[in-house]
């Protein structure tokens, strides 16, 4: 099977970041908090196989730039496929207006 790899950019990061540190100083929970972060950085990473298995929603710049989204609890992983390589994007409350930030980002 194909081996792709997985590439986080800062962005990304500080998505998760920001994630773990609400989770962790806003609503009090840093056990939550790490095990949220956890959750994600893990099935980041299962994208080293079959990262198409996962579809391109057709909102925002979703479709123009080919971004994939992962659902991960109430988190969407947006990321590119590129050759042998996955390219995470964006990590986002699902909750939140995605096709908005998406924009303001890409």
């Amino acid at each position: 099977m194909v081996k792709y790899i997985v590439q986080i950019t800062e962005s990304a990061l500080a998505d998760m970041s920001e994630i773990e540190s609400y989770i962790s100083q806003q609503l009090g929970n840093p056990i939550a908090a790490a095990g949220q972060y956890d959750r994600i950085a893990q099935e980041i990473l299962s994208l080293e196989e079959l990262p198409a298995r996962f579809g391109i929603p057709n909102f925002g710049p979703c479709e123009e730039l080919q971004l994939h989204r992962l659902l991960i609890d109430n988190y969407s992983v947006f990321y590119l496929i590129e050759k042998n390589r996955v390219i995470v994007t964006d990590v986002l409350y699902s909750a939140s207006d995605l096709e908005k930030r998406l924009f303001d980002r890409h």
